[in-house]
């Protein structure tokens, strides 16, 4: 049997006191860094790029949203970038493609340009055609609502993932994968192709008519309904907004809390050229703008390359990579204060 000398057992008092304050500051650090790592920002965007060039990912809040940072951001081929959204944040997101920047400085994209002249949108939508993610968190119910709209165009493919959605859900509108996998610039007719092919517009903003903007007396669902050019874009992508009041099949909803991955090119093959004809801009080297051609989109091996799941004619959802994502500025702010406050609590 062991016994312990005096020396050591007249000082067990004082360690059992010593190990109980060092437990409870460590739950203290663990308390405090959850707090500081969810404080501003409840949901989680995870943007993965699948394509196999650069895109430009483009954020803008709705009035009366708070603003979400960065606004705008470069994402190069296989990589992925988290950032946080404010608790009840709505707005849009987008990818630009084919960014450069002309002898002046200013930063010119060949789709979704948002005109801000910068990385940064900075408050600026996307200039149509562009595929568009719309989100509104914590909304009605304290639920989410999502959606990829094609009304104003299409530019790549883009799909939205809720955090824990399956294959079971792909059938559903309740927290299921949503958005458009086809090329539809291989599909787009040829009075609504732009850019050479680049991108495809909308028909209302192609011709301007108030039965394919669902505006004057076609601004009701009941006297405005799918035309021979929105259904082009639903045939192809049955899970994605394709006219104005489009909402009974392209609005999906989640229980609030949850985070997003959207992913460019998940599947699909189109060939999105840098600029329209007769483009003047130089492309220059500057930090955090490349000049990459645009992306040329990765056909997986084997069919889809992984598990996954159809969505409607010639359209799949593929499981969606997460990539090796990086923290928002916000989120390493949050960290490295984190970080000081649980090294002052050991010390203490």
């Amino acid at each position: 049997m062991l016994v312990l000398s005096p020396a050591i057992t007249s000082h067990q008092p004082e360690l059992h006191c010593f190990e109980v304050m060092g437990i409870q500051r460590f739950y203290i650090v663990l308390a405090m860094l959850f707090v500081l790592v969810r404080e501003g920002g409840a949901v989680t965007f995870t943007f993965v790029n699948r394509c196999t060039g650069t895109v430009w990912p483009g954020i803008l809040s709705n009035a009366g949203s708070a603003r979400m940072d960065p606004t705008g951001f470069v994402l190069p081929p296989g990589t992925a970038r988290a950032v946080l959204a404010p608790s009840g944040w709505s707005g849009r997101l987008w990818a630009r493609t084919g960014c450069t920047q002309d002898a002046t400085g200013k930063v010119v994209c060949a789709t979704g340009d948002c005109g801000s002249g910068t990385l940064e949108c900075a408050g600026r939508g996307a200039a149509p055609p562009a595929t568009l993610a719309e989100f509104t968190l914590d909304g009605g119910g304290r639920n989410d609502f999502y959606d990829v709209s094609l009304v104003d165009g299409y530019n790549l493919p883009m799909l939205v993932e809720p955090a824990g959605s399956s294959a079971a859900a792909a059938g559903s509108m309740t927290c299921a994968p949503a958005g458009c996998a086809a090329d539809l610039n291989a599909r787009c007719p040829a009075e609504l192709r732009v850019m050479g092919g680049a991108a495809c517009r909308s028909a209302c903003d192609a011709f301007g008519k108030p039965e394919f903007c669902c505006s004057g007396a076609y601004a009701n669902p009941n006297t405005c309904h799918p035309t021979a050019y929105s259904q082009v874009f639903k045939s192809a992508c049955p899970r994605s907004y394709s006219y104005a009041y489009d909402d009974p099949t392209s609005t999906f909803t989640c229980a609030g809390g949850r985070d997003y991955t959207i992913t460019f090119c998940p599947v699909a093959t189109p060939s999105l050229k840098s600029a329209g004809p007769g483009s003047t801009t130089t492309p220059t080297t500057t930090p955090g703008v490349t000049t990459d051609t645009p992306p040329e989109m990765p056909r997986p091996a084997g069919g889809g390359g992984g598990q996954g799941v159809m969505l409607g004619d010639n359209s799949w959802l593929a499981s969606l990579a997460t990539g090796d994502a990086s923290s928002s500025p916000a989120a390493s702010r949050l960290a490295l204060l984190a970080a000081a406050l649980a090294l002052q609590l050991l010390r203490l």
